[in-house]
């Protein structure tokens, strides 16, 4: 059977006792989430959240970017999120990576550059620390709590950044 196939019966089953209908798009908890993509981290397990406590946004590496910002943004002034937890991890496929022979792969295989940057990961505290720091440089986040972590895949563990 296509995985598809699998990921909707799996929704009918999901559906048949679906109880969630009712809650509000404001998250229970004011709280928004900056993640990785990575499909060890567990956010609602990690931090002990439940459907409708938080707003997640993942992508690769955890990156604070122009569209996460905009997410972020849309968040705290529509639907009235206060604090943000950045949370990037270690083990990640963007620590170490070498984005400059990604972009040669791409061109010689596809014909053409790639039109964004990856976000490849040096040293992962830093990386925290420049995503804290844009996220409280912009004027368009609200900096009640903002507030950068790693998790560590092996442990299960968060370590906080300092900004």
């Amino acid at each position: 059977m296509p995985r598809v196939d699998r990921l909707l019966e799996n929704n009918r089953a999901y559906a048949e006792n679906f109880a969630s209908g009712d809650l509000p798009a404001s998250p229970a908890q004011k709280l928004m989430v900056l993640t990785c993509m990575d499909a060890r981290i567990d956010v609602y397990k990690i931090l002990g959240l439940r459907e409708g406590d938080a707003h997640i946004i993942r992508n690769a590496g955890g990156i604070v970017t122009e569209d996460s910002l905009r997410s972020i943004f849309v968040s705290q002034k529509l639907l009235g999120t206060e604090t943000i937890v950045l949370i990037q991890h270690t083990e990640c496929g963007m620590l170490n990576l070498d984005e400059d022979l990604v972009r040669r792969q791409v061109r010689s295989e596809a014909g053409v550059d790639l039109p964004f940057d990856l976000g490849a990961i040096e040293d992962l505290e830093q990386s925290v620390r420049r995503g804290l720091d844009a996220l409280t440089s912009s004027p368009f986040i609200n900096d009640k709590e903002v507030r950068g972590f790693i998790y560590d895949v092996r442990t299960g563990t968060l370590l906080e950044v300092a900004d």
